[in-house]
C-alpha cells in the first residue's frame, strides 16, 4: 500500500490490487447463528462455513491467490520423481533464502514433526521466543520440553515496544550455561509470534541470538510461517533496515538461521510447507523421514499445482506492496477499536487484530475461558468467526492440572487480500456494540475435552443462559437487521 494521503484527512489503507474473482458470502439470522454455535459445541473450529459471514479464524490456507499464481498451476509437471515443478520451487527457495537444500512437506506441522523427530530426544529442551500449539505438542510427544525466553515487553498486552517477539539474550545465554548445550534440542525463533498477538522480532535480536548459538554450538531454527508480516515490521520499525529491500532483509534473516521451515498456507499463499538448510548433515538427518511421513523428495505430500503456486507466491512475498496489506488493515482495525475504548493488543502486530479478553470480559474468570466465550459472543452477534488464543489453547499437564495462559486473546485474523474495508468496518461496529454490552457475556466449560490439542476438537457448554440474553438484547437494538 503506497504512501497515499486523502484530501479528507482520513487515514485509511488503500488496496494496491483489484478483485477479479469473487465468492458469495452468507449472513444468516442471529437465531440461526445461536443454533449453529451450539451445534458446534461452542467451538469455532466445528462451525460449518455456510453459517459464517466473515471467517477471521485464521490466515492459514485462506489467503487470496494472485492471477499469476492461478496461471502457474496450469504449468505443473506431475512426475512422481524428478519433476520440473520441484526444481522450479527449489531454485526459488535457493534464490530467496540462499539455502542449498530443500525438503517439501504438505504443511507447516508436517515440518515440525520432521524437526522434532530429528532433533528432540527425551529430556531435551527446545528454547523459543514463544511457543506455538502444534510445535510444542510435537516436542512433548518426542519426550522434550519447551522453555520460553521472551523479553519482558512480550507479555505486556499494551505498550510501545516495536519488537515484542524478541528473545531475552542474557537469559538465553544463562539458560544454556545452566542446562548444558548438549541438552538443548535447538533454539527456535517464531516470526510474528502467534500466541502473543502476532508480534515480530528484530533482525538485531536474531543476530545476537545467533552469536550465542555459535558460542555453544546450538542449532538455530526459524519458523518463517509469518515471515511476511515480520519483514514488513523490520522494514518500517528497525532503523538499521529502513534502507534495505525486502529481499535483503530476508537474506539477512536467513543467514542467521541453520534451518528455516514454514507453512506455505501462510507464507506464499499456497497449500504446502518447506524446510531448507545449507547444512548437509542436518539435511541428511531430516531427509530420511520425508518418504516415510510425507511422500517422495520431490513432492513431499504436496500437489504439484500448489508447488507452482507456492513458487510464485514466495516471489510475490518479496514485494512490499503485497506484504504490507495485512499489517495496515490490522493497524486500521486496531486503531479504530482503540478510539472506541475497546481493549486490544498494542502495538498492532501481524496475522490479525487481537482483542484483550482479559479486560474485555474481566468479569469472567480464566478457568471459564474468557477468550473462548468472547469468540462465541462475537460470532452470535455478527457472524464473524475468530479464534481463541488463551487458556483453552493450552493443555493440561501429566497430573491433569490446567495451566492458565499468559494472555487471553481473541484473534481476528486478516487473511491477505481477502476482506474489503467495508467488511472490516462491519466487524468493528459489531465489536463496539458487544463491548458496550459485555456484561451479558458469560463463561464456558468443557463438556468434551480431548487430551491433545483440545481447542481443535473439544466441545463446550455455557455456565449460564447468557447466550439467549445476548440475542434478546441484539434484537432490541437492531430490530430485523442481520
Amino acid at each position: 500500500m503506497s504512501n497515499v494521503k486523502f484530501y479528507s484527512g482520513e487515514n485509511i489503507p488503500l488496496e494496491m490490487h483489484k478483485v477479479r474473482i469473487v465468492q458469495k458470502l452468507n449472513l444468516v439470522p442471529i437465531e440461526r447463528r445461536l443454533e449453529a454455535v451450539n451445534e458446534a459445541g461452542n467451538n469455532m473450529f466445528l462451525l460449518k462455513n455456510r453459517d459464517v459471514f466473515m471467517d477471521m479464524l485464521t490466515d492459514s490456507g485462506v489467503n487470496a491467490m494472485s492471477d499469476r499464481q492461478l496461471a502457474s498451476m496450469m504449468e505443473a509437471d506431475d512426475s512422481y520423481a524428478g519433476s520440473d515443478t520441484f526444481t522450479k520451487l527449489e531454485n526459488k527457495i535457493q534464490e530467496i533464502f540462499g539455502k542449498s537444500f530443500f525438503l517439501p512437506a504438505h504443511q507447516g506441522r508436517a515440518c515440525e514433526n520432521i524437526l522434532a523427530q530429528s532433533f528432540v530426544k527425551p529430556e531435551s529442551i527446545a528454547i523459543m521466543n514463544y511457543h506455538f500449539t502444534t510445535t510444542k505438542s510435537h516436542i512433548v510427544l518426542n519426550g522434550g520440553s519447551v522453555e520460553e525466553i521472551l523479553t519482558e515487553e512480550g507479555l505486556r498486552v499494551n505498550g510501545e515496544c516495536p519488537f515484542k517477539g524478541n528473545m531475552d539474550i542474557a537469559n538465553l545465554r544463562a539458560f544454556i550455561e545452566k542446562n548444558g548445550a548438549e541438552n538443548i534440542s535447538f533454539v527456535r525463533f517464531e516470526a510474528g509470534t502467534n500466541l502473543i498477538g502476532g508480534q515480530p522480532f528484530s533482525l538485531k535480536n536474531l543476530q545476537e541470538a545467533r552469536k550465542v548459538c555459535d558460542e555453544f554450538s546450538v542449532i538455530l531454527v526459524l519458523d518463517a510461517s509469518l515471515l511476511a508480516d515480520n519483514l514488513y515490521f523490520i522494514k518500517t520499525r528497525e532503523e538499521q533496515c529502513k534502507n534495505m529491500s525486502i529481499r535483503e532483509i530476508t537474506r539477512a534473516i536467513s543467514d542467521n538461521a541453520d534451518i528455516i521451515y514454514f507453512s506455505a498456507r501462510k507464507l506464499g499463499c499456497a497449500r504446502g510447507g518447506a524446510i531448507c538448510t545449507s547444512n548437509e548433515k542436518l539435511f541428511d538427518r531430516m531427509r530420511v523421514l520425508l518418504p516415510l511421513y510425507e511422500g517422495f523428495l520431490t513432492y513431499g505430500g504436496m500437489s504439484v499445482r500448489e508447488m507452482e503456486a507456492m513458487t510464485v507466491g514466495l516471489d510475490e512475498t518479496m514485494d512490499e506492496e503485497m506484504i504490507n496489506q495485512g499489517p495496515q488493515f490490522i493497524a486500521y482495525m486496531t486503531q479504530e477499536l482503540q478510539k472506541k475504548g475497546v481493549p486490544v493488543v498494542t502495538p498492532p502486530g501481524g496475522l490479525g487484530c487481537h482483542l484483550n479478553a482479559m479486560e474485555f470480559v474481566s468479569h469472567i474468570p480464566q478457568h471459564e475461558y474468557p477468550a473462548g466465550a468472547l469468540a462465541v459472543a462475537l460470532y452470535i452477534v455478527s457472524g464473524v468467526r475468530g479464534m481463541e488464543r488463551g487458556t483453552m489453547s493450552e493443555e493440561r499437564d501429566k497430573n491433569g492440572i490446567e495451566p492458565l495462559a499468559n494472555m487471553e486473546l481473541l484473534r481476528l485474523a486478516m487473511p491477505r487480500r481477502v476482506f474489503t474495508l467495508s467488511q472490516v468496518k462491519y466487524a468493528i461496529d459489531r465489536i463496539v456494540w458487544l463491548y458496550e454490552n459485555r456484561n451479558l457475556i458469560g463463561g464456558l466449560k468443557f463438556v468434551e475435552e480431548p487430551k491433545i490439542l483440545r481447542f481443535f476438537l473439544g466441545k463446550m457448554g455455557t455456565v449460564s443462559n447468557w447466550q439467549n440474553d445476548l440475542v434478546k438484547k441484539f434484537r432490541q437494538d437492531f430490530g430485523d437487521s442481520l
